[in-house]
């Protein structure tokens, strides 16, 4: 079924036209009608336009009509454009229909709207990295798309690593939340981040060394975040290289610390980050949270 799509650029700029040129026509390929925002390729320094240009590109996704709207691209941008974002029309899109799509940047205005508005968007890929890859997309991640676009997702689920297996199968129901570690950690004692208590929190993120992660992890800690959450799910974090200053200090260090602070479980293993084998997540949505083993699963349909 054809769906409508319209593509727009709030955060960074494009660098990289062609990948995007890529995503536009794999899109097209799949059946969809896509409408690409009139300033797609802005650019001012390092953002896609400057604010007012950014502000404009998301009302006119708002007011699009369309199934799905979705970011070229994460980078940066979007926390200084917070209080001035048109919340009524892009409540009003989503009661309407319209699925805004995105990640890494794309975190700031998900929290942003579900603080403000409580509506739901989605965690899942953008169009120049994932679509416009060279070769061919990764499938899960364009599998799982079409099913968001279909409305026919109901849940995603993985497997844990053989230490993390269960003994006694785990149940929890609460509100996904969550995305990129930097962008939530930079909402702590804003109007922005969503007061999720009982809350599944889940996190990503890409270019941070772990000692950097344990930082952001501690603040959340500190701002009484984490302790709110039924369970901690940890994405993918990439990108990032030891140092001999290490010592020792990876990431699996970080994972164990945070195990000590928190009584909710944490599972590892979530496919979603800046990696090619995303599912996608429903920001705001209550769901079930089910393991047994290995096995995981998360469940929003028919809740």
């Amino acid at each position: 079924m054809t769906k409508r799509i319209y593509i727009f650029s709030p955060s960074s700029a494009v660098r990289n036209k062609a990948a995007v040129r890529r995503g536009i026509a794999r899109l097209k390929a799949l059946g969809h009608e896509v409408e690409v925002d009139p300033d797609v390729f802005a650019t001012h320094m390092r953002f896609a336009g400057d604010d007012a240009t950014r502000l404009a590109a998301i009302e006119r996704a708002a007011a699009s009509g369309a199934d799905v709207a979705i970011i070229t691209r994460g980078g940066y941008g979007l926390t200084r454009l917070l209080p001035a974002l048109p919340y009524k029309a892009i409540a009003k899109a989503v009661d309407r229909g319209t699925q805004f799509v995105g990640l890494s940047d794309f975190t700031a205005f998900q929290n942003a709207v579900l603080a403000r508005t409580g509506r739901i968007t989605w965690s899942g890929p953008s169009v120049g990295e994932d679509f416009g890859v060279e070769g061919e997309p990764d499938e899960i991640m364009q599998a799982c798309f079409e099913d968001l676009v279909e409305e026919q997702g109901e849940g995603t689920g993985w497997q844990l690593p053989r230490a993390e297996a269960r003994t006694q199968p785990l149940q929890a129901q609460g509100v996904l939340w969550g995305g990129n570690l930097a962008m939530l950690a930079a909402l702590v004692g804003t109007p922005w981040l969503p007061q999720v208590k009982g809350g599944i929190l889940f996190l990503e993120d890409v270019s941070e060394h772990p000692y950097r992660i344990e930082r952001m992890l501690t603040q959340l800690l500190y701002a009484g975040v984490l302790q709110k959450q039924k369970a901690i799910l940890l994405g993918h974090f990439t990108n990032w290289e030891p140092v001999p200053h290490d010592k020792g200090f990876r990431l699996a260090t970080v994972i164990e610390w945070l195990r000590g602070q928190v009584k909710a479980p944490v599972l590892t293993g979530l496919p979603f980050g800046h990696v090619p084998t995303k599912v996608c997540l429903p920001v705001g949505a209550k769901v079930r949270l089910a393991v047994e083993g290995r096995d995981a699963f998360l469940l929003w349909g028919h809740l």
